[in-house]
């Protein structure tokens, strides 16, 4: 049975969330300064919380509106702004930057268009969930080979596997996205009276 939907604010599931954000400028400042050392301890720490929220929420019934929004918000902006940073050190190629933020553009239209027919966002899908551990597992193994040259051996094949699984089930569920949008999209169309105003979340 699914926790209950609150709309309280300030739960701990919430804070961690927005702790990962306020973490994310400082993350970049040291990733361009060169600290690939305190640049991997805050994403790992990033990684954890991500983990740590989501298991209180559901654990302690701290399941939140807000927190269903901040959640993936916090991930995604963290894996993005990872994403460039590492792009621009030259831990990352530029193409693997480009797939990973050619999906959020996808569910930034799928969003504009659900709020223009009156839904709100989708539930996160679990495979968005798992592509999103496999990417933030793999963002911080590449940047430990950088950090630590002589481990990079084992980091990076390590890291590009789980990076590469990570990609496929991002799109895998950006594809669930859209196809459980074209669903809704044509359900107004069908019954425009009454179905745009409910929520699929």
């Amino acid at each position: 049975m699914a926790p209950p939907v609150s709309t309280r604010v300030l739960t701990i599931p919430n804070l961690l969330s927005m702790f990962r954000l306020v973490l994310i400028p400082v993350f970049l400042v040291l990733l361009v300064l060169g600290e690939f050392g305190w640049a991997l301890v805050l994403i790992a720490v990033s990684a954890i919380t991500d983990f740590v929220d989501g298991y209180i929420a559901r654990q302690f019934n701290q399941v939140s509106r807000l927190g269903q929004l901040l959640d993936p918000a916090a991930d995604r902006l963290f894996i993005l702004s990872t994403l460039l940073g590492l792009g621009w050190v030259g831990v990352l190629p530029w193409w693997f930057v480009a797939v990973v933020i050619a999906r959020d553009v996808l569910l930034l239209v799928l969003g504009v268009v659900l709020a223009n027919h009156r839904y709100g966002p989708l539930p996160v899908h679990h495979l968005g969930k798992m592509g999103t551990f496999a990417l933030l597992f793999a963002m911080p193994v590449l940047l430990l080979a950088a950090a630590v040259p002589d481990l990079a051996w084992a980091a990076l094949p390590v890291g590009w596997a789980a990076a590469i699984w990570g990609v496929f089930l991002y799109w895998w569920a950006g594809v669930a996205y859209a196809l459980q949008a074209a669903r809704l999209i044509r359900e107004i169309r069908v019954a425009p009276t009454g179905a745009s105003d409910t929520v699929d979340r």
